[in-house]
């Protein structure tokens, strides 16, 4: 299995003193492998996310998606770095409210430059394999919280990334609706979407990935195949 994600040695500082958010951390993440982070809160979870995202940048040590280094990339190159490889599901959707489902679905291709044709095609098809196409003109404020999580799905999906990632996406639906979102997860990556994943939950962490990294104050303390105790 190739390495689609490659972190050496990164740390994070925010401030010049006091602990690092992350520090000296090394994670790989496989083609077509689903890796759970978990951790405390502060442990640097979403910290190593960002990074893995190209959302913020290491203090030091290296970061590699998809062959490149992130850390050496202009702003432009990392943004279009992100809307071509990369996709994001966050914990409270970030929906735009303005927009249908079916244009906040739209949004990360129109924004990457796709057909108008392909990218509606794309939608449509994302739509109605989550159960959403009777929902494609309706605005966000008339979903459910599983809806929405379900729309930011898509969302992430539109542009056809090599890396999904999803921080405690799970965290604010009720419980049925969290098992409805992690066997989406789990079917995506027995499709082949490579997956890294930030959760409190266990369970959820056991039934989506094949590993998990365990973080706490900003290192990795474990790394066990999923279903493994610590």
């Amino acid at each position: 299995m190739t390495e689609l994600v490659r972190l050496t040695g990164v740390s994070k500082r925010y401030e010049t003193t006091g602990p690092p958010a992350l520090d000296e951390v090394s994670v790989e993440v496989g083609t077509g492998a689903a890796v759970a982070v978990m951790g405390p809160s502060g442990s640097g979870k979403s910290t190593l996310l960002n990074l893995v995202g190209g959302l913020d940048r290491p203090t030091s040590g290296t970061v590699e998606v998809a062959g490149e280094d992130l850390g050496r990339l202009s702003e432009k190159r990392l943004a279009v770095f992100r809307r071509t490889h990369v996709g994001i599901v966050f914990q409270f959707f970030h929906l735009l409210d303005d927009l249908t489902v079916r244009d906040n679905v739209l949004l990360p291709a129109q924004l990457a430059g796709v057909p108008p044709r392909t990218a509606r095609a794309r939608a449509t098809e994302l739509m109605d394999a989550l159960g959403l196409g009777e929902k494609a003109n309706a605005y966000p404020a008339r979903l459910s919280g599983g809806q929405r999580q379900r729309v930011a799905i898509a969302r992430a999906l539109v542009n056809r990334p090599a890396l999904l990632l999803a921080d405690e996406p799970t965290g604010a639906v009720d419980a049925r609706t969290g098992a409805q979102v992690t066997e989406i997860l789990r079917e995506l990556n027995r499709d082949g979407q490579t997956l890294l994943l930030v959760t409190h939950d266990r369970a959820m962490a056991d039934r989506c990935a094949g590993r998990v990294v365990e973080l706490s104050d900003g290192r990795v303390v474990a790394s066990t195949p999923a279903g493994v105790s610590s």
